[in-house]
Protein backbone atom coordinates (compact mmCIF):
# COMPACT_ATOMS: atom_id res chain seq x y z
CA UNK A 1 0.00 0.00 0.00
CA UNK A 2 2.53 2.60 1.11
CA UNK A 3 5.98 1.80 -0.19
CA UNK A 4 9.18 3.08 1.28
CA UNK A 5 11.49 4.93 -1.07
CA UNK A 6 14.51 3.08 -2.37
CA UNK A 7 16.74 2.12 0.54
CA UNK A 8 20.51 1.86 0.55
CA UNK A 9 20.87 -1.25 2.70
CA UNK A 10 24.67 -1.13 2.53
CA UNK A 11 24.65 2.32 4.09
CA UNK A 12 22.20 1.22 6.79
CA UNK A 13 24.31 -1.84 7.58
CA UNK A 14 27.40 0.35 7.89
CA UNK A 15 25.49 2.59 10.31
CA UNK A 16 24.55 -0.50 12.35
CA UNK A 17 28.23 -1.54 12.35
CA UNK A 18 29.17 1.84 13.83
CA UNK A 19 26.61 1.30 16.58
CA UNK A 20 27.94 -2.21 17.22
CA UNK A 21 31.50 -0.91 17.45
CA UNK A 22 30.43 1.82 19.87
CA UNK A 23 28.85 -0.85 22.08
CA UNK A 24 31.92 -3.09 21.84
CA UNK A 25 34.18 -0.16 22.75
CA UNK A 26 31.85 0.59 25.70
CA UNK A 27 31.26 4.09 24.30
CA UNK A 28 27.50 3.49 24.11
CA UNK A 29 24.92 1.54 26.05
CA UNK A 30 23.21 -1.26 24.18
CA UNK A 31 19.76 0.28 24.65
CA UNK A 32 20.99 3.55 23.15
CA UNK A 33 22.43 1.70 20.15
CA UNK A 34 19.14 -0.13 19.65
CA UNK A 35 17.25 3.18 19.66
CA UNK A 36 19.60 4.57 17.01
CA UNK A 37 19.31 1.62 14.62
CA UNK A 38 18.17 2.48 11.07
CA UNK A 39 14.50 3.41 11.20
CA UNK A 40 11.70 1.62 9.30
CA UNK A 41 14.17 -1.02 8.20
CA UNK A 42 12.87 -4.18 6.55
CA UNK A 43 16.32 -5.60 5.76
CA UNK A 44 16.63 -9.07 7.28
CA UNK A 45 20.31 -8.45 8.05
CA UNK A 46 19.53 -5.30 10.03
CA UNK A 47 16.66 -7.00 11.85
CA UNK A 48 18.90 -9.95 12.79
CA UNK A 49 21.64 -7.57 13.95
CA UNK A 50 19.10 -5.68 16.05
CA UNK A 51 17.99 -8.94 17.71
CA UNK A 52 21.59 -10.00 18.36
CA UNK A 53 22.10 -6.77 20.32
CA UNK A 54 18.87 -7.40 22.24
CA UNK A 55 20.17 -10.83 23.21
CA UNK A 56 23.50 -9.34 24.24
CA UNK A 57 21.72 -7.02 26.65
CA UNK A 58 19.42 -9.76 27.93
CA UNK A 59 22.38 -12.06 28.61
CA UNK A 60 24.23 -9.61 30.86
CA UNK A 61 23.78 -11.72 33.98
CA UNK A 62 25.02 -14.87 32.21
CA UNK A 63 27.97 -12.95 30.80
CA UNK A 64 28.93 -11.82 34.31
CA UNK A 65 28.86 -15.41 35.65
CA UNK A 66 30.37 -17.30 32.72
CA UNK A 67 33.55 -15.94 31.14
CA UNK A 68 33.60 -18.59 28.39
CA UNK A 69 30.05 -17.64 27.36
CA UNK A 70 31.06 -13.96 27.38
CA UNK A 71 34.10 -14.62 25.18
CA UNK A 72 32.10 -16.63 22.64
CA UNK A 73 29.32 -14.05 22.54
CA UNK A 74 31.88 -11.25 22.12
CA UNK A 75 33.39 -13.10 19.12
CA UNK A 76 29.91 -13.51 17.64
CA UNK A 77 29.09 -9.81 18.12
CA UNK A 78 32.46 -8.80 16.65
CA UNK A 79 31.82 -11.05 13.62
CA UNK A 80 28.45 -9.34 13.06
CA UNK A 81 30.05 -5.89 13.39
CA UNK A 82 32.81 -6.79 10.92
CA UNK A 83 30.30 -8.13 8.41
CA UNK A 84 28.08 -5.06 8.69
CA UNK A 85 31.07 -2.74 8.40
CA UNK A 86 31.42 -3.75 4.75
CA UNK A 87 27.70 -3.37 4.11
CA UNK A 88 27.42 -7.11 3.52
CA UNK A 89 24.53 -9.38 4.39
CA UNK A 90 24.86 -11.60 7.42
CA UNK A 91 25.15 -15.33 6.71
CA UNK A 92 21.85 -17.15 6.22
CA UNK A 93 22.25 -19.21 9.39
CA UNK A 94 22.39 -16.06 11.52
CA UNK A 95 19.45 -14.44 9.74
CA UNK A 96 17.38 -17.63 10.01
CA UNK A 97 18.10 -17.95 13.74
CA UNK A 98 16.31 -14.64 14.36
CA UNK A 99 13.36 -15.04 11.94
CA UNK A 100 11.06 -16.39 14.70
CA UNK A 101 11.50 -13.03 16.48
CA UNK A 102 10.90 -10.72 13.47
CA UNK A 103 7.30 -10.00 14.39
CA UNK A 104 8.50 -8.86 17.81
CA UNK A 105 11.14 -6.48 16.46
CA UNK A 106 10.68 -3.02 17.87
CA UNK A 107 13.09 -1.43 15.45
CA UNK A 108 12.58 2.33 15.59
CA UNK A 109 10.08 3.87 13.17
CA UNK A 110 10.38 7.32 11.64
CA UNK A 111 7.70 9.99 11.79
CA UNK A 112 7.07 9.74 8.07
CA UNK A 113 3.80 8.33 6.73
CA UNK A 114 5.57 5.03 6.10
CA UNK A 115 6.88 4.96 9.69
CA UNK A 116 3.50 5.81 11.20
CA UNK A 117 1.84 3.02 9.23
CA UNK A 118 4.53 0.60 10.42
CA UNK A 119 3.91 1.67 14.04
CA UNK A 120 0.19 1.03 13.59
CA UNK A 121 0.84 -2.36 11.99
CA UNK A 122 3.04 -3.35 14.94
CA UNK A 123 0.44 -2.07 17.39
CA UNK A 124 -2.35 -4.19 15.88
CA UNK A 125 0.04 -7.09 15.12
CA UNK A 126 -0.33 -7.21 11.34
Amino acid sequence: MFERKSVDYKRERKKAAELYNSVLAKEMLIRDALALFPKDCDDKTIIAAWHALCHLEADEDIRNRDSLYREEQDKYIKFIADTLKDGAELPDNIIKSYIPYHSEALIPCSNTLYGIINKLKKFINC
